[in-house]
Order: C-alpha cells, then structure tokens, then sequence
C-alpha cells in the first residue's frame, strides 16, 4: 500500500468515528427525562423516567408532565399524545434567572405573600432565588451546598420576625429585621448536622416546619447535574424550584 492510500484510508477511519460519535451525542442529547409529573397518568410517567426520543406520551385531562431535554423544559398538558422530544425556545431574559438559580453566591431581594393550589407553580416573585437558600416555610430534605455560609430565606423583608429552631439536642433563636428577607443559620450555637431531623417554628409560620440536611460531595455547575443530584438526594422543595424557574423560561415548543 502506497503512502498516499495510506493516509487517505487513515482519514476515512477517523471521519467515520468522527460521525458515529456525533450520531451516539445526538442519540444521547434526545433522549428526555420526566422532572415533574401530575394528574391521573403521574404514576405512569413518574419523576425521573427517562424517555427515548421514539416515546410517546398519552395524557387524561389533569395531567401536566415536565420534560427536561439539553437543559430545557417542555410542559404537556392533558388531554392528547405527544412525542417525548421536541424543539423549546428558551427565554433569555428568564434563563438568567435559571443560571441565578444555580449560582454558588446568590444576590437576595424579593417581598410578597402568596396562594396557590397543589399543582401550581410558586410565582417567581416569592421563590427564593438560589436553589442553595433554605426557604424555612418548606419542610423536607435540603441539600446543602456550604454548611458554613447556609442562608435562611423569607419571601418579604415587612417587620421585624423571629424564627426559633431546636434539633440534635440544641434549640436557638435568630432574629430577621424589617428589611431583610435572609438571616444566616445560626452555625456557631446550632452547627447544621446530616441526617438530624429540625424543627422550625415562628416567625409567621402557621404551623411547624421539619427540615433535614442532605450533604454533597460536589456543587452541580449545570442544570442536568442538578436535578439529578436533588433528585438522588430526595431534596424536594428545590427541585420543584429549579423546575419552576426552567418553565418559566420556556419561551415556545415544537
């Protein structure tokens, strides 16, 4: 074989496995995955299925299913059938708002009070904005990203209000002023332990709030590595945060 032939054969092998990766990438970068699922069919689509792009979804009145795709939202409502991928249009003035959600150092300002039934998204307004504040007035597993610097968060800075905390033996009180929608957890009198279950309770809360830590290992960078984190972790409350502010950016699907 002459030289010529050679390198010719040399590159045809490395664009062909140049396509195949593209092909296996494309393969990959289809595929969705379910990060909320409401209504009669949420048992048959349940949170964190993952969807081949030649899926279908058939949907009653009631449902509403959340897919996730490269990054993306798509919301379905029921009734009808529809594909498990497909083309979303995202925001940008509401993406920001998603890598806010993500980001290791958050900027806090929000006020307001709210109502909304079981299924519907929490206004942006009064959604804390970094999946890494503790919201006190939601229970449940939370996973922390820096014990040292974790922030409490209330959706309004009207009057001052103080929240008492009492768990792994110790109790302590911290006070949040007028002006102010965050306060530091109290790590010095209260260090947060994992696995310890919290009772919060006060400063407007109707009744008791239990919260649990989860650790981490690592900070997830990326939407995907996100939800699943909070997914593996069972850290409810901020997924259907990260997922409220993703729908929200949405800006149109196909």
């Amino acid at each position: 074989m002459s030289f010529p032939d050679f390198r010719t054969r040399r590159l045809g092998l490395a664009a062909a496995a140049a396509v195949s990766a593209l092909a296996m990438v494309g393969t990959a970068a289809a595929q969705s995955m379910v990060v909320r699922s409401t209504g009669p069919s949420a048992s048959k689509y349940p949170t964190g299925a993952k969807l081949k792009a030649s899926d279908r979804l058939t949907l009653v009145a009631g449902d509403r299913v959340v897919l996730m795709q490269s990054g993306k939202t798509r919301t379905l409502s029921g009734p009808g059938t529809f594909s498990a991928t497909g083309s979303v249009q995202a925001s940008q003035s509401l993406g920001s708002n998603v890598s806010r959600m993500l980001a290791k150092g958050p900027s806090v300002r929000s006020r307001g009070g709210f109502s909304r039934g079981p299924d519907d998204p929490m206004p942006a307004e009064l959604r804390a904005p970094n999946l890494w504040l503790l919201d006190y007035r939601q229970g449940g597993t939370f996973c922390v990203a820096d014990p040292a610097t974790l922030m409490l968060w209330r959706p309004n800075m009207e009057g001052d209000t103080a929240l008492e905390i009492e768990g792994g033996g110790k109790k302590a009180t911290i006070a949040i002023v007028a002006g102010a929608n965050f306060r530091k957890w109290p790590t010095d009198t209260l260090p947060v332990q994992y696995g310890v279950d919290y009772r919060l309770s006060g400063a407007g809360l109707r009744q008791p709030v239990t919260v649990r830590f989860a650790a981490m290992e690592t900070v997830p960078e990326t939407v995907e590595a996100s939800v699943d984190t909070l997914m593996a972790k069972g850290c409810t409350p901020q997924l259907d945060r990260l997922v409220d502010t993703m729908s929200e950016a949405e800006g149109g699907q196909g």
